[in-house]
């Protein structure tokens, strides 16, 4: 099969062919008709995450996908050939920059009815980070206040609308030039970065969601109240996630001295620190699948571009500058 392969740790990915990938009894092979782009792919292309994420090379990266099944394996009872589905694979199984990929039926779910394969495929990864980090992790209520960093990002677009559906104050990051985007998804307190600075803006929040580094991280505990939690999708690392990965003991100790100083800062001031690394969940993709057809949320997507422009829509990626996400189309 076709795909883009990546051979070297900060190499640029070739157009090549792969074999077949395998299908064990409890995975469906679906054959990818668009994937989403994000900069997860980047940083794994660039070795950021080889200390916990060790994978053989070569490699297929892409993270979320939407397609159509087109066999399963003999222990699959929720889907059949035909079903259009869309997924996050599961970190060790990842590749969606190819033509096909075996997915266990627990990763994936039906598309949401409403939404085109472009559409779909912009979804899995920012939408289980989104609620992963707000639903599971800050457990975030009606009536609380959430503090969503880049806005116009792929998860901020996601994680505004999410937060409003679940009757939070939403409070946003954005440059001068996406701020009535923000507004569109319900953000109801933009901070145009260019000519405020959040952290003298914005008081007694529950809940930061951060995805910039490590300035922007500090700087945000100081808009949390006592009891508050700053949660972050961009690091670095607490002993929790090395928990949650089954680390060996230098890696758990590695990963607790990489955010001692975040957590440390973050006990004085009486909140609480997690890193969120999104794992793959097909329930929760249902449940996200069943917003988007009830009207609730939308996907917001930059741009669609063909498989073969993959390397510039990572270079895209790599500015920035894109509104919400973009993705890649299989000719």
């Amino acid at each position: 099969m076709r795909a883009f392969i990546v051979d070297r740790y900060k190499g640029t990915p070739r157009f090549g062919d792969l074999p077949e990938p395998a299908v064990g009894d409890h995975d469906v092979l679906v054959q990818i008709q668009a994937a989403g782009l994000n900069p997860l792919d980047s940083k794994l292309r660039d070795g950021a995450f080889k200390l916990v994420l060790p994978y053989r090379l070569p490699l297929i990266l892409g993270n979320e996908l939407a397609g159509t099944v087109i066999r399963v394996g003999s222990r699959v009872a929720q889907f059949k050939p035909g079903d259009e589905v869309y997924a996050r694979p599961d970190k060790d199984r990842i590749g969606s920059f190819a033509e096909r990929i075996a997915v266990n039926e627990a990763d994936v779910a039906l598309k949401p009815k409403r939404l085109s394969m472009a559409e779909a495929a912009s979804i899995p990864l920012v939408g289980l980070t989104a609620w992963q980090a707000l639903i599971e992790t800050a457990k975030l209520k009606h009536g609380q206040k959430v503090l969503i960093h880049a806005g116009s990002g792929g998860v901020g677009t996601f994680a505004i609308q999410l937060a409003k559906h679940l009757g939070a104050t939403v409070a946003t990051t954005t440059s001068t030039a996406n701020v009535d985007l923000v507004r569109s998804l319900g953000a109801d307190i933009v901070i145009d970065y260019k000519k405020e600075n959040f952290e003298t803006v914005l008081r007694d929040y529950d809940v930061v969601l951060n995805s910039l580094g490590q300035d922007v991280l500090e700087k945000s505990l100081q808009v949390l109240k006592p009891g508050g939690r700053l949660i972050s999708i961009s690091g670095p690392p607490d002993p929790g996630f090395a928990k949650d990965l089954g680390a060996g003991w230098m890696l758990r100790q590695v990963m607790r001295l990489l955010s001692h100083g975040i957590r440390k800062k973050a006990k004085a001031r009486g909140v609480t620190y997690s890193f969120v690394f999104m794992r793959a969940q097909g329930d929760q993709l249902r449940e996200i699948a069943a917003l988007i057809d009830a009207g609730i949320i939308r996907p917001v997507v930059d741009r669609v571009l063909p498989f073969t422009a993959l390397p510039e829509a990572l270079t895209y990626i790599e500015t920035g500058r894109a509104k919400g996400k973009v993705v890649i189309e299989m000719g």
